[in-house]
């Protein structure tokens, strides 16, 4: 942070008694479109004004932030344009260094993590406790702006929008947890309501997603079959798979019926998935729902293969199917998955780490599928 020019002393008057400033931060931004992902062409850093709060805003330093596909959306342009100058980045974690003369339980010096669904907190939706429901609900970094997001030195948001991070987790594991680790948590525990000892298939098991939703179920003692392409399913093992299927065979759903019959042996009941974990969409959603037993679940989110999908309708109404949509998570669920992460049970697998400035490469790596866990981006005023 710097001072634009030398300022003369009326000029420090002006600006102690009103509030200006002349600070400038670092950010990562982009004012047109990428839909040929071409994203070298758009993404430059760039200088913006340090925030000051509002009266119920916390304004913090960005240690570290988290890599997300709808960074990669926003960047095309579809299937939503968001405001320009864009800047992206949902999952950020900093120190409190300013907050509103209203904030209440945010003290500056504390490490805070992004809680990224922006909702109105009036609404029935809200006032009930679904917050992800609300109608004019945004998502922190892709919905929000222009020039709004976690990928840049300072930023700021309400003081309900971030949340305390509890003591042995660190930065680095916080921003890699955020809005990931909540939506798993929700998709799970909020919205598939899974109970011990179900048989449990995670699909993507080597994604950020995939690695929460693995830990997760088994948080919950389910037999967990995680999905990955070849490289990765011994890793997904080490997360805490039971079991681990290449989704790239052409018969992989075999191969997973397969594994839920010699469950169904041991436990007794009958063959195939009571929860299938579903964010990826595409050509195996159909095999997916002929997989599932009799009044089994899957809930879904996002669909970064595809969400153009095929239904068979006779797996979903012969078998007394439950489709249940999810999406984000409220503030306590990400607070109940952090005291988890700080008692050690859930962890966050973090693939790699890049510069703000070295961001174009973390989105080929990102493209490139060829990552376990999260990828995360550090501001050099670390």
């Amino acid at each position: 942070m710097y001072m634009t020019s030398v300022k003369t002393m009326q000029t420090w008057i002006i600006y102690l008694t009103s509030g200006w400033h002349f600070f400038y931060v670092k950010a990562l931004v982009y004012e047109e479109y990428a839909p040929d992902d071409n994203f070298k062409k758009i993404l430059k850093i760039k200088e913006i004004p340090e925030p000051t709060p509002k009266s119920k805003e916390v304004v913090f330093k960005v240690k570290v932030a988290g890599l997300n596909y709808d960074d990669i959306w926003g960047m095309r342009g579809k299937p939503i344009q968001i405001p320009l100058p864009h800047i992206s980045g949902t999952d950020a974690a900093g120190e409190v260094i300013a907050v509103g003369e209203e904030v209440q339980n945010i003290r500056i010096g504390d490490r805070v993590v992004s809680h990224g669904n922006i909702s109105c907190r009036v609404c029935r939706a809200c006032t009930e406790g679904r917050e992800y429901d609300c109608r004019d609900r945004k998502v922190w970094g892709f919905q929000t702006g222009p020039l709004w997001g976690g990928y840049c030195e300072v930023t700021h948001l309400p003081e309900v929008n971030v949340v305390k991070i509890p003591q042995g987790v660190s930065y680095d594991e916080a921003a890699a947890a955020s809005m990931t680790l909540m939506t798993s948590w929700h998709m799970l525990v909020g919205r598939a309501k899974i109970k011990p000892g179900q048989t449990v298939l995670i699909m993507g098991g080597g994604s950020g997603m995939g690695t929460f939703g693995i830990q997760i179920a088994k948080l919950y003692n389910c037999d967990v079959i995680a999905t990955a392409s070849q490289s990765k399913l011994e890793k997904c093992l080490e997360v805490g798979a039971d079991y681990a299927v290449d989704h790239r065979n052409e018969n992989w759903d075999k191969e997973v019926f397969s594994i839920t019959k010699e469950i169904a042996k041991k436990k007794g009941g009958s063959p195939g998935p009571d929860v299938i974990f579903e964010h990826i969409g595409g050509s195996h959603w159909n095999k997916e729902l002929s997989l599932l037993k009799y009044g089994a679940t899957l809930v879904t989110t996002g669909a970064t293969t595809g969400y153009d999908v095929h239904s068979d309708l006779r797996h979903i109404f012969f078998k007394g199917t439950n489709i249940l949509g999810s999406t984000q998570g409220t503030r306590t669920e990400l607070e109940v998955a952090l005291y988890w992460m700080s008692k050690g049970k859930i962890k966050s697998i973090i693939d790699s780490t890049y510069s703000l400035e070295n961001a174009l490469d973390a989105y080929t790596k990102m493209l490139s599928g060829d990552l376990f866990g999260k990828i995360l981006i550090k501001p050099d005023n670390n």
